[in-house]
């Protein structure tokens, strides 16, 4: 299935102990089965592929938690100390869950009419300084139902 060593095998269910489905692996299940269902469909034992699954993402994200978080800083108090374990705990979930929840992109998703297709040839932050700041101004002031510029405020 993939070449990634962390992965289960697609043999996972041939192993005598299986870990119980925790948090991550529960969670990659889900989005496996109802993002991926060609993939999911093909994994032999899939309780037992997610559940190690999951017990890899959470010795991964222990592991990247302890590194980001690093030693004890001289003086530093309690509610100092928690949250730079909590910011470093926080920032490694979100690092090793997008490297397995990442799905490509949906090519078959109806497109939302509500939302304007971004233009290509548009930065997504435009200042005042940009050739495109007087467009992208009039269609935020439609969009909100013509406030007056920032010209036009006390």
């Amino acid at each position: 299935m993939t070449a990634n060593p962390d992965l289960p095998g697609p043999d996972t269910a041939s192993s005598s102990r299986t870990p119980p489905l925790n948090y991550y692996g529960e969670l990659t299940r889900q989005q496996w089965q109802g993002c991926l269902p060609a993939i999911y469909q093909q994994i032999r034992d899939s309780g037992a592929f997610f559940a190690v699954l999951g017990e890899v993402i959470a010795r991964r994200i222990d592991e990247l938690a302890d590194h980001l978080a690093g030693d004890d800083q001289y003086g530093e108090g309690y509610l100092a100390k928690v949250a730079r374990l909590t910011a470093a705990r926080d920032h490694a979930q979100q690092r090793v869950l997008g490297e397995y929840l990442l799905l490509p992109p949906a090519t078959d998703m109806p497109a939302d009419d509500d939302e304007p297709a971004l233009d290509q040839d548009r930065p997504v932050v435009v200042d005042r300084g940009h050739p495109s700041w007087a467009e992208v101004d009039a269609e935020q002031r439609e969009r909100l139902g013509n406030p007056p510029s920032e010209e036009g405020r006390p």
